[in-house]
């Protein structure tokens, strides 16, 4: 990899990671995090949520974090989604910057470092895109179908909304108010970001298979609350656009 020489940009950095069922690879997550963190900041936290899991992903965490003492683990007594889990890191971070992808180890954090060198002058987030996805032929088609469905309905500009690995400034975060509470927070994040007026850069990153647990995208009662916010949010952010009235991020 070409060394990044701009590392140091960032004074500090928390680390999110939503957890759910991902007892086999959550520990290779905090570890590789930890390793990418130490190079582009000497101030960083790792929050990892544990949403409710029924596998050893609690008893994993315990364990890692005897060795990692930047690790903060938040558990949610039963699962909330994915969303919620997000929203619970997000306002757990402490830091100037925020990094979060998924704890299912799809995702590379050592990667990291290619976001940060990404910043310059008049980018506000970095947002990764999936070079290749590494997933069943089912979940390909299907995700390209959302991704152009949801780009052409809420007007995203990004090239990648469904790709959860991004460089957030806090203060951002703190701007926009998030509700949802399944993966279409994804889709919430970024259009009020870009409706916020905030510039995206976009790096690509890889995507891995699955080597443990199960998506849990593919539950059919979690298909039909996704759903139902997306019209929920479609009615919300596109019809009303409550957000562009909010004074939070006028």
């Amino acid at each position: 990899m070409e060394k990044q020489t701009s590392q140091k940009r960032i004074s500090s950095i928390s680390a999110v990671f939503p957890a759910y069922n991902d007892g086999g690879t959550i520990a290779s997550m905090v570890a590789a995090a930890w390793i990418a963190l130490n190079q582009v900041t000497e101030d960083f936290e790792i929050i990892v949520v544990n949403d409710g899991s029924s596998d050893y992903t609690s008893t994993m965490l315990e364990e890692v974090s005897t060795r990692y003492p930047e690790l903060r683990v938040i558990t949610h007594p039963y699962n909330q989604g994915y969303g919620a889990a997000l929203r619970t890191g997000f306002s757990a971070s402490t830091k100037d910057w925020v990094f979060y992808t998924d704890g299912d180890s799809q995702y590379n954090p050592l990667e990291l470092i290619n976001l940060v060198g990404a910043l310059r002058d008049g980018i506000d987030v970095v947002n990764g895109y999936k070079l290749t996805r590494n997933d069943s032929l089912m979940r390909i088609l299907i995700g390209r179908a959302y991704h152009y469905f949801v780009k052409f309905l809420f007007g995203i500009r990004i090239r990648d909304v469904d790709c959860d690995f991004r460089l957030i400034p806090r203060r951002i975060l703190e701007e926009i108010e998030l509700k949802s509470n399944s993966g279409a927070i994804c889709l919430e994040l970024v259009k009020k970001i870009q409706d916020a007026g905030y510039v995206f850069a976009e790096v690509p990153v890889n995507h891995y298979s699955r080597k443990y647990g199960v998506s849990q995208f593919f539950v059919p009662w979690r298909i039909i609350r996704t759903l139902r916010q997306l019209a929920d949010l479609y009615w919300m952010l596109v019809i009303r656009k409550e957000h562009m009235h909010n004074k939070k991020i006028l």
